[in-house]
């Protein structure tokens, strides 16, 4: 069954006013930049809901089965509504057992770490209830469901130093071919529902080819290739091929005995000196429709939550603005999803200060930002340009959203937008010469601060040949030319008198654009 839910604001108020549970421990996440300067008169902020008696279970149960697909059913006035979401984890364990001294390894490390494995429990308890229905949904054991404890911790805006990203930790182009999208806007490694929903389609995969979990789970680590490969190299000198067997690295060979230990762990917590938080079976967050382009911070402040804690549930946003065309919906604490609807709805000013912006031409961030009228440090931290750098033409970059600016960001920009850059340096100057007595490609090549293989290119000549005295030379350079240290004349206006060309050093005849 599925109990991750798309309201509207409206519906979601009325079903869920004055819900009202503890708030979830916050996480550090990364600060987004501050708001831009204002386009437009600067909205009045939502008053905050009061805190009102828990709804009835009977309304609860009407709001999740509002969006259940045709058939499923879901009793939340039944007497596993407060039930131990752990409990039902143990209860899908269907793995077969490991143990060897990798297990113990891994048991002994977590067991000496009480406060680490508190503080992965409690980020854990935010989305493992989601994560369960989406394994039992699939048949799936339940053991899969506590992999990001081994992968990243449940930090959902992990990085690792292969640029794996998220929770499920998933690699650029894995990402790409499970349809995670990652742009300058968003980056659905980090989503929580479009991640577990890329991890579990991927895991599944896996175990369609290897037939076995534990092979699956090495492929998820190590690559498919390799597992195959070493499946391989075993059936053909006739050894065993399971997970035990084979020959991998030792990142591999400790990663299902790590998984191991963890379910271990939460099957009997107190054999390790450990404690568990307690984890209800009902959901911890709900989705809410978004139809307009909004503000993070305008978001968290409907909902009355810290800007931390929205994106402890929003993770993937990579700027200061949630796109209505790509993210239609949020996620929220259960109990601020109605606050949020509430103050939506009857919020009156802008949602949105930023928008996207197609650079025209290649042009300087200065440029940019005095044509946005913004200072040039807030456009260069809100897109994360490095000094030094040009906007090449068709990049995207978030600007101030001007009052005469009444439509969202298109789908097609929300999904497409890249931004790219180029040095900036000084235009290349196309020079001609004639070439002196002992001129070569090489020696020209020297003289200019090119490569040898450019000035065989530009005249059309090979990388090792000599010019005839008098012959024209095409360079296109920034720099001025060198002969043994000292400087030659370049005119870049008329060209010298001639000269007799002895000496191999060339004269400049022409100055002209660049190339």
């Amino acid at each position: 069954m599925k109990l991750i839910h798309r309201l509207t604001p409206l519906a979601l108020a009325t079903l869920l006013a004055g819900c009202a549970t503890n708030p979830p421990a916050e996480l550090t996440a990364p600060a987004l930049p501050p708001p831009p300067p204002p386009a437009a008169a600067e909205p009045s902020p939502a008053p905050m809901p009061q805190a009102a008696p828990a709804p009835t279970r009977s309304i609860a149960a009407e709001l999740l089965e509002d969006n259940l697909r045709p058939g499923e059913k879901v009793d939340l006035d039944g007497p596993d509504v407060n039930a131990d979401l752990w409990a039902r984890v143990r209860q899908g364990f269907q793995l077969e057992d490991l143990d060897d001294e990798w297990v113990r390894k891994a048991e002994a490390w977590y067991s000496a770490r009480p406060d680490y494995v508190e503080r992965m429990t409690t980020r854990g308890s935010r989305y493992l209830f989601h994560i369960v229905e989406e394994v039992e949904k699939r048949g799936m054991p339940t053991e899969l469901a506590l992999l990001p404890f081994v992968e990243s911790a449940f930090v959902t805006h992990a990085v690792s130093s292969a640029k794996a990203t998220g929770m499920w930790q998933f690699m650029p182009a894995t990402g790409r071919d499970f349809d995670l999208k990652q742009n300058i806007f968003r980056d659905d490694r980090r989503d929580v529902l479009a991640s577990t929903r890329a991890a579990l389609d991927y895991l599944g995969r896996l175990y369609k080819q290897f037939g076995d979990w534990h092979l699956a789970l090495a492929a998820y680590n190590w690559g498919q290739g390799n597992v195959q490969k070493a499946v391989a190299r075993n059936l053909k000198a006739g050894l065993p091929t399971d997970y035990a067997s084979l020959k991998m690295p030792d990142e591999t060979r400790y990663y299902v005995p790590k998984l191991q230990a963890v379910k271990n762990i939460v099957f009997a917590p107190e054999r390790y000196a450990l404690t568990l938080p307690a984890m209800a079976n009902h959901p911890f967050f709900l989705s809410v429709k978004v139809d307009r382009d909004i503000d993070v911070a305008l978001a968290a402040q409907l909902a009355g939550i810290s800007l931390e804690t929205f994106q402890q549930f929003n993770p993937q946003m990579n700027k200061p603005v949630i796109l209505a065309a790509a993210t239609p919906q949020v996620l929220l604490p259960y109990d601020q999803a109605s606050a949020f609807a509430a103050n939506l709805a009857r919020h009156s000013g802008p949602l949105a200060s930023w928008t996207a912006w197609v650079v025209p031409k290649t042009m300087s961030p200065a440029d940019a930002a005095k044509r946005h009228g913004m200072p040039e440090g807030l456009l260069r931290e809100i897109n994360r340009i490095p000094p030094k750098m040009l906007v090449r033409a068709g990049s995207t970059l978030l600007v101030p959203r001007g009052e005469h600016v009444h439509d969202d960001v298109s789908e097609r920009l929300a999904d497409t937008a890249s931004l790219n850059l180029a040095p900036d340096a000084p235009p290349a100057r196309r020079l001609t010469l004639k070439a002196g007595k002992a001129d070569t490609v090489a020696s020209v090549a020297a003289r200019y601060k090119v490569g040898a293989e450019q000035v065989a290119q530009w005249n059309k000549v090979g990388s090792k040949a000599r010019f005839k005295p008098g012959q024209a030379i095409v360079v296109y350079t920034t720099v001025k030319p060198t002969v043994a240290g000292k400087p030659t004349r370049v005119a870049t206006k008329q060209a010298p008198r001639p000269t007799s060309g002895k000496g191999g050093k060339g004269r400049t005849v022409v100055a002209a654009a660049t190339p």
